[in-house]
């Protein structure tokens, strides 16, 4: 399923949509990593109180409780916010998660939609498992549970994006990574000397736009390279006729890249065009 996602520097990036059986495998292999950890965890909390090393049962149940409480929010959390914005099974299955106004990925964003999947599944399930050991569950609050479970597993199935609950409050989509060769490195392309750039014309951008232009740069999209030469020029104040998109993009692309690598090497590291403290 192919989606438009258009940046705020106005370039249409036209992604594809993961389909639900890649995120129903990519979810599993999750759950399977987080199931292996959570085994360890318990054998050691088991270990521990069969040989007293702890003050007592209560607080090693207590401690693995909030132990699987952190690791299963707090992997999809740390792993979405990293620069791959993807856990291992979705890395696995080729995913990733992306903002859908085709901003950078916020922490926000990836905490709202990783918490959410508390409500969806963790929390009746939880409750559900904690009732049958006690045995105050009855068969239509573990009918109600299972259709609370399942009205969240499968409302992805029931919108043309594939949105979880998480991805709809979040502005999120999961979409799959395109895989390429390792493309040769565009700063070492040569660039015309008609094209050669002001400190405070370079200043003007960050490492989320230097990104942007690079895929740019990378695709045979002569509409887009338009549009980002016209947004660059604009911004910058260029005064000169363009002649040659390509040389002209690529040109900025080496001069804002060893002039943010330069600011590199001092601490400063500018995130995107609106981080004014680098």
């Amino acid at each position: 399923m192919a989606r438009r996602l258009v940046t705020p520097e106005g370039v249409d990036l036209g992604v594809t949509l993961g389909d639900a059986g890649q995120r129903v495998a990519a979810f599993l292999i999750d759950a399977m990593l987080l199931l292996t950890f959570m085994i360890v965890m318990t054998l050691v909390s088991a270990y521990t109180a069969l040989n007293k090393l702890s003050p007592g049962v209560e607080v090693v149940g207590i401690i693995w409780l909030l132990g699987f409480f952190l690791i299963r929010n707090f992997y999809f959390i740390i792993m979405e916010m990293r620069p791959r914005a993807a856990t291992f099974g979705k890395r696995w299955m080729g995913l990733r998660v992306v903002a859908r106004d085709g901003g950078r990925l916020t922490g926000d964003a990836v905490i709202a939609r990783n918490l959410m999947r508390e409500v969806e599944v963790f929390v009746p399930i939880s409750m559900l498992a904690n009732g049958m050991a006690d045995g105050t569950v009855d068969a239509l609050t573990g009918w109600l549970g299972f259709g609370w479970t399942a009205v969240f597993l499968f409302f992805p199935l029931f919108n043309r994006d594939r949105l979880r609950v998480g991805d709809l409050l979040a502005g999120t989509w999961v979409i799959r990574s395109q895989r390429s060769k390792l493309a040769h490195d565009l700063a070492t392309v040569p660039t015309s000397p008609e094209y050669i750039f002001s400190r405070e014309q370079l200043e003007a951008y960050g490492v989320y736009e230097l990104e942007t232009l690079e895929g740019v740069l990378r695709r045979s999209d002569a509409a887009a390279k338009l549009t980002v030469a016209q947004a660059i020029i604009d911004k910058i104040g260029w005064g000169s006729d363009v002649h040659n998109i390509d040389g002209f993009l690529t040109a900025y692309y080496t001069q804002l890249r060893a002039h943010l690598e330069k600011k590199l090497l001092f601490g400063k590291r500018r995130a995107n065009k609106h981080d004014l403290a680098a």
